[in-house]
């Protein structure tokens, strides 16, 4: 069972886990982040498993202090909130920004 949890994160890291939109990339924020891609990683994955449909557009960027930033749209205020609370339930994360915008 472990193997194929492994082979689903290398799968998606291969494939840039488009669901959780492939376009996330601290180069968006120049200065702002620094890359903590193991925490990042978490989180889009929690995310994708725990709500497939209705946070595709979520961007997630992590500091160098733990602390993550969520952007992008959501449908719903309830996925918005929902994706902070997985967020903040996520091992590392010391802090969240919730930035994302509700658009139905």
């Amino acid at each position: 069972m472990k193997t194929i949890a492994v082979a689903a994160l290398a799968v998606m890291g291969a494939i840039g886990a488009p669901a959780l939109n492939a376009a996330d990339s601290d180069a968006a924020y120049p200065g702002m982040y620094v890359k903590d891609s193991a925490i990042t990683t978490k989180v889009k994955t929690k995310l994708l498993a725990k709500q497939p449909t209705t946070l595709t557009n979520v961007k997630v960027n992590t500091d160098r202090d733990g602390v993550v930033w969520l952007s992008g749209t959501a449908p719903t205020r309830e996925a918005s909130d929902r994706a902070e609370t997985i967020t903040k339930e996520t091992d590392g994360v010391k802090g969240v920004h919730n930035n994302i915008v509700v658009s139905p």
